[in-house]
C-alpha cells in the first residue's frame, strides 16, 4: 500500500535557530532525506493551534472577519487561535470560541488535525466541531492585538464562498470539506 504509517524520517545534521519571534521562530537545518538527498531547508517551527467549525441546529456557520498580515487585508475564516501551554485541544477550542466571538461552545468533538505547509512549518491545527446555540453567549475577550468580527452565515453561502475564493484559509476550507465529507448525512 502506498500510504502507510510510520513514513522514514530524514536525519538531520545541523539545526540553528536564525529567528525567534512571539508565535513561531525560524530555523536552518541541513538533512539527509529518506531517498538519499542532501537538503538545506529553513523550518518555520509553530505552536500548535485549533480552528472552529462552531455550527447552530439550523445550519449557520460562525464566520470570523479579521485582518490578516500574511494577505495585507481583512479576511473570512473559522474562528482559531494557538493552544496555550498545558491545554489539550478542547480546552483551547472551548477557550478560542469563547474569547474571540462570545460564542459558548456546547459539544465539541475533535474532527482531524492538518499540517498548513509540511514543506516549511510544523505547525499542526486541530479541527474541531463546535456545536453552538446562538442565544448563549458571553463577554469576549480579545488578545491585546487584536479585533475581530463574527457573523453566522448560512452553510450554503459559506460552501459558496469558498468556491467563489472569498474564504482561503487552508485550516477553513479542510475543516468545511470534513465536515461535508464525513460528518453531516
Amino acid at each position: 500500500m502506498f500510504i502507510e504509517t510510520p513514513q522514514p524520517t530524514g536525519r538531520i545534521l545541523s539545526s540553528r535557530e536564525v529567528y525567534t519571534g512571539p508565535i513561531f521562530s525560524v530555523v536552518k537545518q541541513t538533512i539527509d532525506t529518506p531517498d538519499g538527498l542532501r537538503v538545506t531547508r529553513d523550518l518555520i517551527r509553530h505552536a500548535q493551534a485549533v480552528a472552529l467549525l462552531a455550527i447552530t441546529p439550523d445550519d449557520r456557520v460562525l464566520v470570523n472577519r479579521e485582518y490578516r498580515v500574511g494577505v495585507n487585508r481583512e479576511a473570512f475564516a473559522l474562528p482559531a487561535g494557538l493552544i496555550n501551554a498545558g491545554e489539550d485541544v478542547l480546552t483551547a477550542a472551548a477557550r478560542e470560541l469563547t474569547e474571540e466571538t462570545g460564542f459558548v461552545p456546547g459539544a465539541l468533538t475533535e474532527m482531524c488535525a492538518v499540517h498548513s505547509s509540511e514543506g516549511m512549518t510544523d505547525e499542526l491545527v486541530h479541527l474541531v466541531l463546535a456545536r453552538i446555540d446562538p442565544a448563549e453567549t458571553t463577554a469576549k475577550h480579545f488578545d491585546q492585538d487584536e479585533f475581530v468580527q463574527s457573523a453566522l452565515v448560512p452553510l450554503d453561502e459559506v460552501v459558496a464562498a469558498v468556491k467563489a475564493g472569498q474564504i482561503t484559509s487552508a485550516q477553513s476550507v479542510s475543516a468545511l470539506g470534513y465536515y461535508l465529507a464525513f460528518v453531516r448525512h
